[in-house]
């Protein structure tokens, strides 16, 4: 009986060992790799071509006295420049309101270029330019009259933060300083009749007629803060489509001069029609524009070895 026990064993043993080295023989089989990631391709330049909408949120400018002006005066009859412009209603003497008036500036539409240099995949620095056309007419007692013609060079520098976890949306906001410049700056020269008010008496002055214009302008340039949102919407790593809005700073100082040529009137010993009322003025502009702007976006680079931050 012992003999057959071992004997048992030794048969289990030897098959087990058998069926062992038959597996040692057979191919192994592995699970495959998993993909490589899709990594795409850093792209640290970009620049989008775009038209945009100039809005001003204000678009007004108070007109102000900046000084007596000059009155052709006749010795003995009219002597004071500044008597004659109290009289009629104008002005009240330097920084006062001149004639109650004020201004309403036109919006534009205007192609636009941005570029950019992203830093990371999120920070990014973006200079914005474009050229704009701006007419600046008269409302209230200047309803309709044309004070200035002027082109606005506005480039602005953003710093920008964009967010990379919506896929092909790819939000955006920044914020920067801008620069105005105006460049063809030119008086409207267009003749505008205004009344005149006896300020003591509230009323017109008998027989009174005048013709105003402004007949020679500038504008100083300004500084601004710029602040910014947007959104592209990428089609691959290189192309895409863009939608941006901006809200810009910028309320320059304009200087005009009008001139009023009048009718002949004489009120108590004054005399005023001796010759036309020159009135240097100052125009705080209060323009302050919205840009909503619209374009492609085009992103390159990558194979340049460019260095950057991570």
């Amino acid at each position: 009986m012992r003999n057959i026990v071992r004997g048992a064993f030794a048969a289990i043993a030897m098959g087990t060992a058998a069926v062992s080295a038959y597996a040692a023989d057979l191919p192994s089989i592995k699970a495959p790799p998993p993909p490589p990631p899709v990594i795409e391709p850093f792209h640290p330049f970009q620049v989008r071509l775009k038209v945009g909408g100039v809005i001003p949120t204000e678009g007004s400018a108070y007109i102000t006295d900046r000084g007596t002006g000059s009155y052709l005066a006749v010795p003995g009859i009219n002597p004071w420049p500044q008597t004659a412009l109290n009289t009629l209603g104008y002005s009240g003497g330097p920084t006062t309101p001149f004639f109650g008036a004020n201004t309403n500036i036109s919006s534009s539409i205007v192609p636009m270029i941005d570029v950019a240099y992203y830093l990371t995949k999120n920070w990014a620095i973006e200079a914005i330019c474009c050229v704009t056309p701006h007419h600046v007419t008269g409302v209230g007692p200047l309803q309709g009259a044309s004070v200035i013609k002027t082109w606005v060079f506005p480039p602005s520098l953003m710093l920008q933060y964009h967010f990379t976890n919506f896929g092909a949306f790819q939000p955006y906001v920044g914020v920067g300083v801008n620069f105005t410049a105006f460049w063809g700056t030119r008086a409207g020269n267009q003749t505008q009749p205004i009344a005149a008010i006896n300020p003591a008496l509230a009323t017109a002055v008998p027989g009174f007629t005048a013709w105003t214009s402004a007949y020679s302008a500038s504008i100083t340039p300004s500084w601004g803060v710029v602040g910014q949102a947007g959104i592209d919407y990428m089609f691959n790593d290189r192309w895409g489509v863009n939608v941006d809005v901006k809200y810009i700073m910028m309320e320059p100082t304009a200087h005009v001069w009008a001139v009023a040529n009048t009718t002949p009137v004489s009120v108590g010993s004054g005399c005023f029609n001796c010759g036309p009322v020159f009135v240097p003025l100052n125009l705080a502009v209060k323009i302050n524009p919205v840009v909503i702007s619209g374009g492609l976006t085009y992103r390159f680079g990558a194979d340049w070895g460019v260095p950057r931050l991570f």
